[in-house]
């Protein structure tokens, strides 16, 4: 491939994962606004948040599987087409309904970007230009996560929200022009053309009736026929999930990988650090907007955000060196730690509180997952055979879309529940609204001192060693795992 090819394949990768985080992290921010415009309420469109990743679960592996067959450069064109399709649907989406497709469609879109994009540059590049390109990617990914709030809170405010949904799909045809022209298609001609659909479709119903049951059991009732007939649903797909992947030839998931002990403890906690964090974006972005509590404009909750979402990109490549010194499941269990503190601390919240009472709480979350993140994405694949090394990713990945779309589902029941209650009694929006806030934040604690338990039940493994491509896996760990120095398949010459 030469050097103009593989820029190409460079750019079309870093800009179209930065985007993609970009656009993820930013919709929070754009709930309250959607919901003004199309007279969905909130507590419908959190679908538009637990839908993507719900989606984004079930395909993140298969999109990998696809490109490897069908040809990476073709699958990745296909996942821009549909983002910039998705993007074109929410922008003109008169109905939350809409919008709620749209980002389950973007799910879908999203998933294929990061997982094929990442199989492009493994291919372009080889040694320690594979190194910097691949490090190159993951800071895209970290500063597209961290500026997604921000940035969303900047378009509300001067394009509308439908702003950022045209933007991106600009951007989106533009990488797909630069992808046309300078990326050379590739596909594993070794590997077998089967792909594991069902396995794909078993994740989205084990999930999707979840997610369901946890939305929307408060008004439903937690024993109701509907509540319970959800989570059998679920509990059938996910037996079902089990015995196609017992059988089939290439599986979605090789359950023999879960007998790993390591790789079992890295995920969970990968599991519960992205869905804590994402639960705690969702409800502050609702928090801070609401006019009975901070009444912040769109702008001003994207900077109120901002302490978690850099915190965490800053204090996340710092983080290698330490495990290295430390041990990876020590820096694990330090991180959910802190985290849990900086959970308490917000459950503490009353409607007295300013802005100021939350900064340091919010820096607390962003240190602590900052130093659990990294270890934990570096865990899952320093233990595997060489050759496993790929599935170990998926799960990993996979985790993170799951646990992302469970814990906001789980987030969005407790804090309107909380606050429906709490008015219900007499109590003034104000009060409601930091009481559905406290609770939220006291489940998410506890939720992250379970991460302390996975940091133990990981046990001893290969360390990364710290260098730059280490800390540029861990800074992109809240989006994507990435192979370290720890990783098997990693040559030392290209590591160095």
């Amino acid at each position: 491939m030469t050097g103009g090819s593989r820029t190409g394949v460079l750019l079309a990768t870093c800009i179209s994962t930065l985007v993609v985080n970009a656009n993820t992290s930013a919709v929070a921010i754009l709930l309250p606004a959607i919901s003004e415009d199309t007279g969905t309420s909130v507590n419908t469109l959190q679908w538009a948040v637990t839908g993507y990743s719900l989606v984004g679960a079930a395909v993140i592996i298969t999109s990998g599987s696809l490109g490897d067959v069908f040809g990476r450069k073709r699958i990745f064109q296909l996942g821009l087409l549909l983002f910039v399709a998705s993007c074109v649907l929410i922008a003109l989406a008169g109905s939350g309904e809409m919008v709620i497709a749209g980002r389950m469609i973007q799910g879908a879109a999203g998933a294929t970007i990061l997982a094929c994009g990442m199989s492009l540059l493994t291919v372009a590049y080889t040694g320690q230009e594979q190194v910097r390109a691949v490090s190159l990617w993951g800071a895209a990914a970290a500063v597209g996560a961290a500026a997604g709030p921000l940035v969303g809170g900047v378009l509300v405010d001067t394009t509308g929200w439908q702003g950022l949904f045209w933007i991106d799909a600009a951007i989106a045809v533009g990488c797909m022009g630069l992808t046309f022209a300078t990326v050379v298609e590739s596909r594993d001609a070794d590997r077998p053309r089967s792909v594991d659909y069902v396995g794909t479709v078993l994740v989205a119903l084990t999930l999707g009736p979840l997610i369901l049951a946890l939305s929307q059991g408060g008004d439903w009732g937690w024993v109701s026929g509907r509540t319970i007939g959800c989570v059998l649903v679920a509990l059938a797909a996910g037996v079902g999930f089990v015995a196609v992947e017992r059988r089939i030839a290439l599986p979605l998931l090789d359950l023999g990988l879960l007998r790993n002990r390591v790789l079992v403890g890295a995920t969970v906690a990968i599991l519960i650090g992205a869905g804590t964090i994402n639960a705690l974006m969702y409800v502050l972005s609702l928090y801070f907007q609401d006019p009975s509590t901070l009444g912040f404009s769109p702008l001003e909750a994207g900077l109120a955000t901002l302490p978690a979402t850099v915190g965490l990109v800053i204090s996340a490549p710092l983080v290698p060196r330490l495990a290295a010194k430390l041990g990876g499941r020590q820096v694990v269990g330090i991180g959910f730690l802190v985290t849990t503190v900086g959970f308490a601390w917000i459950g503490f919240a009353d409607q007295s509180w300013a802005y100021g009472a939350f900064f340091v709480p919010l820096i607390a979350v962003a240190v602590g997952m900052g130093l659990s993140n990294g270890p934990s994405s570096a865990a899952a694949t320093a233990t595997v055979p060489a050759n496993q090394v790929g599935e170990a990713s998926g799960v990993s990945n996979m985790a993170r879309y799951v646990g992302a779309a469970v814990a906001t589902a789980l987030a969005a029941t407790i804090y309107s529940s909380v606050t429906a209650n709490r008015v219900a009694d007499g109590d003034t929006s104000a009060v409601a609204l930091s009481a559905g806030l406290g609770t939220t934040a006291w489940v998410m604690a506890a939720l992250s001192l379970a991460g302390v338990v996975m940091a133990v039940v990981m046990g001893r493994h290969p360390q990364a060693r710290g260098t730059l491509g280490d800390s540029a896996a861990a800074a992109a760990s809240s989006a994507h795992t990435l192979p370290t120095t720890a990783t098997p398949t990693l040559e030392p010459a290209a590591t160095s």
